[in-house]
């Protein structure tokens, strides 16, 4: 890591580690490629769902789909290596318990060709496109605080506005990988609110950060 991109890093992990009510004891990283082992192990050998790696945004369908696994694997560690971190990590002590994909939106090359998720203006905006929680701390409030603290991440890195594209808040419980763009509750509690409403299940929400 470079002398001065490490010091940007660092004075933002001081901010953002700060104690925040009961949570007290969560602290939140950018992944850099020193935490890449960290990210491993949090994902599995699967890289979350189907060999996915958190590239499915970031790809075309067939690219996504031949690359499945070991080339997706490469292709996001190479994201990381990039001067801008893809997301950032949250911990429990030293234990890794929860993920949050965060980046400017022409990153993500599957927004480009969405029907539905199409830009409503042109604001530059950072899009939240995946948020992961280990298997043992799903269920406990969590996903708003690692929604934040992305927010955090994005606007330390000159983001004024920060973007998702989560599912309605369901009634009945779901399969947690199916809601891994977040729902709308948990983005709602973390400061976001609805700006386009592209399909009766799917929400465009942002959230300003003061600069």
């Amino acid at each position: 890591m470079s002398g001065k991109r490490g010091r940007h890093l660092s004075r933002y992990e001081e901010r953002i580690n700060e104690p925040v009510g009961h949570e007290a004891d969560l602290t939140f990283h950018p992944l850099t490629p020193n935490r890449w082992q960290d990210f491993e192990t949090l994902v599995g050998p699967r890289g979350a769902c189907a060999g996915c790696w958190c590239m499915w945004w970031r790809l075309t369908s067939r690219e996504f789909r031949d690359g499945a696994g070991v080339t997706n694997r490469n292709r996001f560690q190479k994201c990381v290596r990039e001067s801008t971190p893809p997301g950032i990590l949250a911990y429990r002590q030293q234990t890794v318990l929860g993920w949050c994909a965060v980046a400017p939106r022409e990153k993500y090359r599957r927004l480009a060709f969405s029907r539905i998720l199409q830009p409503i203006d042109d604001r530059p905006v950072w899009s939240i496109t995946c948020l992961y929680i280990a298997r043992s701390y799903r269920r406990q409030g969590l996903t708003a605080r690692l929604i934040e603290a992305g927010c955090e991440l994005a606007a330390n890195f000159g983001a004024s506005t920060v973007e998702a594209y989560p599912r309605v808040s369901p009634d009945k419980p779901s399969n947690p990988l199916a809601l891994y763009t977040g729902t709308e509750g948990s983005f709602t509690r973390a400061g976001f609110h609805v700006v386009a409403t592209p399909t009766s299940v799917r929400r465009i929400m942002r959230k300003q950060m003061s600069q």
